[in-house]
């Protein structure tokens, strides 16, 4: 077992520290991969052999951790690969890692009885089909003919079915930045009825989005809202641009657009969330021209507003919307 697959346990208003606990993770192993908005893959193969322990006991160390630094607790699986310490992570508790043996024999005992549906990457639809065919366990498709399969599925995606199913893991922890993703969370004091309060903090939180990924000098390439609600549910929505971007206007209408498509009726939300994904150097990214007078003016006054912020602190400036109705505004 050398594959951790860690979920944090963050409430809503702590989903920002999602850098902080992969660092906690990168003081173990340089190959961790952020999985946002709460998650991340940490490959142990060094650290088993440096500091003399099992995953199963890093993780645990790495908990204590994370409790006592962050205060956030966290739950583990464990495996041979990416894709068996996901599947180990559906079983896990807090307290406990959910391991699975590297032995052949283990791993196909494990996915046996499971169905076709728990296998990432396996979609409602592909599932369904397998389920006609009576292939809806992990077993059965693991028994299946490779022809069968691909005479289902196409033939890459038969054989990369056949593969997993019989605990064939081929997949691999890409290392990535922290800095891959930005958030930005407006929690509510109480739960919040209001549209006009929920368009508030998704300007705000636009905003401060937009002063951030400038301040790097990133752009972001996808915007994911999270609704929270008082039920502890929540809805996630990801819009990805034509062209990467950090001006706070495009960020703000793409949230705005989100929002709207949800069509809330009185709904009780708790917090909202704002998430930029795909970060690239804002001097790689192609801008197309637009010639619009007002656009230009608009992206000017944005960088002399930056500058006040930076200088005068973030509520140097800010819409006046923000004045008063969300006093958190950056």
């Amino acid at each position: 077992m050398t594959i951790l697959c860690v979920r944090f346990q963050l409430p809503p208003m702590h989903e920002a520290a999602l850098p902080e606990l992969i660092g906690l993770l990168e003081e173990f192993t340089p190959v961790v991969e952020a999985l946002p908005p709460d998650g991340a893959l940490a490959d142990l193969r060094g650290a088993e052999r440096y500091f003399g322990r099992d995953a199963v006991a890093l993780a645990a160390v790495i908990r204590v951790r994370a409790l006592a630094l962050y205060g956030v607790d966290c739950v583990t699986g464990a495996g041979p690969g990416p894709l068996l310490a996901r599947m180990a992570l559906r079983d896990a508790r807090p307290g406990t890692t959910c391991a699975v043996p590297a032995d052949r024999d283990a791993v196909r005992e494990f996915l046996a009885g499971r169905p076709v549906a728990a296998l990432p990457g396996v979609g409602t639809a592909m599932a369904r089909t397998l389920c006609e065919y009576g292939l809806d366990t992990l077993g059965r498709v693991a028994a299946a003919p490779l022809s069968t399969l691909q005479r289902l599925a196409g033939a890459k995606a038969g054989r990369d079915l056949h593969e997993k199913a019989n605990g064939i893991d081929r997949g691999r922890v890409v290392p990535n930045a922290v800095a891959r993703s930005l958030a930005a969370e407006r929690p509510f004091r109480l739960d919040e009825l209001d549209p006009g309060r929920h368009r508030a903090a998704l300007l705000s939180a636009a905003g401060e989005l937009g002063a951030r990924l400038r301040a790097l000098e990133k752009v972001c390439r996808t915007l994911t809202l999270t609704v929270r609600y008082a039920d502890r549910t929540a809805t996630t929505r990801s819009r990805t641009f034509g062209e990467p971007t950090a001006h706070s206007a495009a960020l703000t209408r793409a949230a705005y657009g989100m929002y709207e498509a949800l069509g809330l009726q009185r709904a009780r939300v708790r917090a909202l969330t704002l998430r930029a994904e795909g970060l690239t150097p804002a001097d790689r990214a192609s801008r197309q021209l637009t010639f619009d007078p007002v656009d230009e003016k608009v992206r000017r006054i944005e960088e002399v507003a930056d500058r006040a912020r930076a200088r005068f602190g973030p509520r140097a400036v800010m819409p006046a919307a923000l004045a008063v109705s969300w006093p958190t505004a950056a």
